[in-house]
């Protein structure tokens, strides 16, 4: 074994540009999975601290246990308890203080008359809490609220609203409030809670605009005395609370908010993060085993003397992991240096894109650092795995061969073998797609869809690469036969060289189609359910927004150019035992702006003890007209309601619907969600859309919008999620690209006698460098093409999955002019890809070149 260490060494120390591509690879891809753990472990520490100092003071928090969750949401709607709640428990024995915490949503309109925030973070208003040990915030400039209309304010959200004290503005709450800015605060000792906003309001005004009705709060937060401690501070006030109430300690109540920022964003997010590691260090296998095929292929000879001069297979498979394994190692301690350099420009980069990162050191965990680095070394040993082994197999009667040039071909058992394998993956998932929808049987077929692709590969490079590069004998003449022949020669070599790009492309292919599908989808919604001529909404996705007024509606509709006007409000409650959302509107006009398909039953009449539901959730429940459901509310309360209609469609409507009338006396914050317009006849859209825009104004100025532009803004976030997606898959390129580059180098190194010959008989150093980059570019043209079928085929499979596993029907969608951008990428980096072969493949000398063996 030494001596093999011996040789690899000098091996490594001869041929370091071999191994350029490689060790670039594994670098990339190792700092950006170590960058997303040591940003992830730091990220959580900081908020852990955040909320820590924030709620330090706070020993108790007393609140409702009965709490209702939807499907899709984490935090559900909770009951609130009494405000007089607190008198009685400041009289218990070991309480220094308790005081009620009214919280509502409530968004801050900018002085640009922008809304601030609501794109995912929630946009919370609340009571200002005079006790500094028991309110998380802290105020850092003016004073507190003394007199209605009164706020302060976190200062992240005054700065991004551009406010500052003595500033008027409108609170949404969602009824429009003219509120006075009188002071800053901060929040654990930052600017905010990430990008959550808070307005804290007086008492008065927060019960006021925030609570159904007066004298009811969120919770009662609770200090303890001094001696008591939190578990204390918990048993005694567990025997005075009500039934339906407890307390929890301040402890607990921190960790909660804690892993709703860490459990929910943070996990998402650090996910969302590895999988692109993953895609990334995908890319770099491929990269990383064509140059080790390459480089055992060049040493053929070389090994085949190591064998006749007694040198075992396993000592000359050694050989190849030792270098394996220095250059596994060194490029993944890089690695790990390089992702902590990451981690540490994102903590700058945060706060400069509006995301604040809490302060506080890096976090550098053990784990952190060992998984990224077993990872690397992982996949630069297992890639160069195949390759040792051949290496080892070197007979040693090839010493005496004249060329070591890898002439490897597509066999007929791969073809037989890939093409049973292709059929077997994409029956398995028009099964998992089609037949008995199953997400798992349709991620199972996508993964054998991609293996096929791989192992028919050099099957299908020879064809390939003769129909995509028949083009170039007209247009480049002789250069250009040379380059296609250059690709034609080894096809395992093409075929592994270009899957690299080809992963990269089908990811990029497959969010491309999925991101359109999911616009179309969008838009045939809107144009199938939407029947109305305008929509008026407050965009905001996640916990964030306020909403509309319920006010607003009413106000629209009394318009001279409106016919109708309705809007569809939110409500949760437990029907049968399952938390639902309801839609609380005025069902005979939804049925007007909303297309529902069949009705069955009236929904003329549902009153303050009828609901309407979907077919499909009829089915569920095994419900008709007629039958009854019964709903418990987060008051508490329980009502028995008579189902009066089962309808088609449920995109806007939702799939539960009441009266406002019902709603009312179990209400929490009401708003409406979405305001459809239909005006009268001979009322144009441009003169009716004025005057609705002119009355809105005064509610908060929410947007106006035509269906088209309605459509659209809705799938607005869309194009935000490709944008992410793209820079991050550019990581995954980018590996791809060094790989292409690494082996036209291994394989001008390879051919130098023959470029030398060509150079001879008179190629300029201009067609020989035009030869090379044309080789590339053929070489990702393959790659880009595979990556654009098996992308288009992908996206449409998630497609289906989506809609076979959502109550929503999606449509499939190829957007052309975004596949040819991505085609034309994949293109110009194969040209880039070539450019440092070609010049160095120019710069050989000529006799040096013939001479060489």
């Amino acid at each position: 074994m030494g001596t093999s260490a011996r040789l690899s060494l000098s091996s490594l120390r001869a041929h370091k540009r071999r191994f350029a591509g490689t060790f670039l690879a594994v670098l990339l891809g190792v700092a950006f999975l170590t960058g997303t753990l040591v940003m992830g472990d730091t990220l959580r520490a900081s908020f852990d601290t955040m909320f820590g100092n924030a709620t330090s003071g706070t020993d108790a928090v007393v609140r409702s246990t009965n709490v209702i969750t939807t499907p899709g949401e984490s935090q559900g709607a909770r009951q609130p308890v009494a405000a007089s709640l607190a008198k009685k428990l400041a009289d218990t024995p070991g309480v220094a203080a308790a005081v009620p915490g009214i919280q509502g949503a409530g968004q801050l309109v900018g002085s640009d008359g922008k809304a601030i925030g609501g794109q995912g973070p929630p946009t919370l208003a609340g009571n200002w809490i005079n006790d500094p040990e028991l309110n998380p915030y802290r105020l850092a400039e003016g004073h507190t609220p003394s007199k209605t209309g009164e706020v302060v304010v976190n200062r992240g959200a005054a700065e991004k609203g551009h406010l500052k004290i003595g500033d008027t503005t409108t609170l949404r709450t969602p009824d429009p409030v003219k509120v006075t800015i009188v002071g800053l605060a901060t929040f654990g000792g930052e600017d905010g809670m990430a990008q959550v906003t808070y307005t804290g309001m007086t008492r008065a005004d927060a019960e006021k605009y925030l609570t159904p009705r007066p004298g009811e709060a969120a919770s009662i937060q609770v200090r303890a005395g001094p001696g008591t401690s939190q578990r204390e501070l918990v048993d005694e006030l567990t025997p005075v609370l009500p039934k339906g109430v407890e307390a929890i300690t301040g402890e607990a109540s921190a960790q909660e908010n804690t892993d709703m920022i860490s459990g929910q964003f943070l996990s998402l997010f650090t996910t969302f993060l590895l999988v692109f590691s993953g895609i990334a260090l995908l890319v770099a296998t491929f990269s990383i085993h064509n140059t080790f095929a390459i480089v055992v292929a060049q040493r053929t000879r070389e090994n085949a003397l190591l064998r006749a001069l007694g040198a075992s297979r396993r000592q000359v498979t050694a050989t190849t992991l030792v270098e394996a394994s220095a250059v596994a190692v060194l490029a993944s301690v890089a690695g790990l240096a390089g992702g902590i350099g990451i981690a540490a420009g994102l903590q700058v980069l945060f706060p400069a894109i509006g995301f604040p990162f809490p302060d506080g050191a890096l976090v550098i965990s053990g784990l952190s650092m060992l998984l990224p680095l077993a990872v690397g070394i992982l996949v630069c040993l297992g890639s160069a795995l195949l390759p040792a082994v051949r290496a080892g197999r070197t007979a040693p009667l090839a010493a005496l061969r004249e060329t070591a040039v890898d002439q490897s071909g597509a066999s007929r058992s791969r073809a037989v073998i890939g093409t049973a394998l292709g059929v077997a993956a994409v029956a398995v998932t028009l099964v998992g797609v089609l037949a008995s929808p199953s997400i798992w049987l349709a991620g199972l077929g996508s993964m054998l869809i991609l293996i096929a692709f791989v192992v028919l590969g050099p099957v299908a490079s020879s064809r390939a690469v003769r129909v995509l590069g028949s083009p170039l004998d007209k247009l480049r003449g002789v250069t250009g036969a040379l380059a296609r022949r250059n690709a034609l020669r080894s096809p395992k070599r093409t075929a592994a060289t270009a899957s690299a790009l080809m992963i990269g492309v089908a990811v990029v292919c497959l969010f491309t189609v999925f991101g359109a599908s999911l616009k179309a989808t969008m838009d045939q919604t809107v144009s199938r359910s939407f029947a109305g001529d305008i929509a008026v909404s407050a965009p905001s996705f996640g916990a964030g927004g306020s909403g509309l007024s319920p006010r607003l509606a009413p106000a629209i509709a009394e318009q001279p150019q409106v016919a109708t006007a309705v809007g569809l409000g939110k409500g949760v409650a437990d029907v049968d035992g399952e938390g639902r959302a309801l839609t609380v509107t005025d069902p005979a006009a939804l049925a007007r702006s909303f297309d529902l398909g069949t009705v069955r039953g009236s929904l003329d009449d549902l009153g303050t003890d009828g609901i309407a539901i979907t077919r499909e959730e009829a089915d569920k429940q095994h419900l008709r007209p007629g039958s009854t459901a019964r709903l418990a509310f987060t008051d508490g309360k329980r009502q028995t309601f008579t189902v009066r209609a089962v309808y088609g469609r449920s995109e806007l409507a939702g799939d539960y619907v009441i009266t406002r009338q019902a709603w009312a006396p179990h209400r929490a914050q009401d708003s409406d969600t979405l305001i459809a317009v239909t005006f009268k006849d001979g009322v144009s859209t441009a003169d009716g859309k004025a005057a609705v825009s002119k009355l809105a104004a005064a509610y908060g100025n929410p947007e106006v919008q035509t269906r088209d532009e309605y459509a659209q803004s809705s799938a607005g976030g869309i194009d935000m999620m490709l944008t992410l997606v793209y820079a991050l898959l550019a990581l995954a390129v980018l590996i791809a690209l060094l790989g292409i580059a690494n082996t036209l180098t291994l394989a001008v190194h390879e051919r130098t006698r023959e470029l030398g010959l060509l150079r001879a008989v008179g190629q300029t150093r201009a067609q020989l460098r035009a030869m090379v980059r044309w080789e590339s570019v053929l070489v990702a043209a393959f790659g880009t093409a595979g990556g654009l079928v098996l992308g288009a085929f992908l996206g449409w499979v998630l497609v289906e999955a989506s809609d076979g596993a959502s109550d929503s029907a999606f449509a499939f969608a190829l957007p052309p002019l975004q596949l040819v951008v991505v085609a034309l990428v994949g293109l110009a980096a194969g040209a880039l890809a070539g450019l440092r072969p070609a010049r160095r493949a120019a710069r050989l000398d000529v006799l040096r070149a013939i001479a060489t063996e």
